[in-house]
């Protein structure tokens, strides 16, 4: 019982990003709305638009939180991740940080 306290409180001490885990093939199923402008593997050909493939998934996961919280202002942004759960966003982090970088390929 003191193990699980311990850990539901640490849980809670390094925030709600923690438990989620971002399911790839989920987030591949999500990610329509987002090639729109970054691209089908999140490498957007135009100059305009990030190139989200191959980052981090923790920075693509905050990224995501910060437009829905409004600390990080883009209208664009805010209103596509307006309707997305924790889990989407996790989700949609997982699959574009599996995909290769403009500057790194996996395969």
């Amino acid at each position: 019982m003191i193990k699980k306290t311990m850990v539901v409180a640490a849980a809670a001490l390094l925030g709600s990003s923690f438990a989620l885990a971002g399911d790839v093939a989920r987030g591949k199923e999500k990610s329509a709305a987002c090639a729109a402008c970054h691209g089908a593997d999140g490498n957007s050909p135009a100059p305009a638009f990030p190139r989200i493939g191959g980052q981090h998934e923790d920075y693509l996961l905050q990224s995501l939180l910060s437009y829905k919280n409004g600390s990080r202002k883009n209208a664009i942004m805010a209103a596509q991740v307006g309707a997305l759960s924790k889990q989407d966003m996790a989700d949609l982090a997982a699959y574009y940080a599996s995909q290769d970088g403009p500057l790194v390929s996996r395969r």
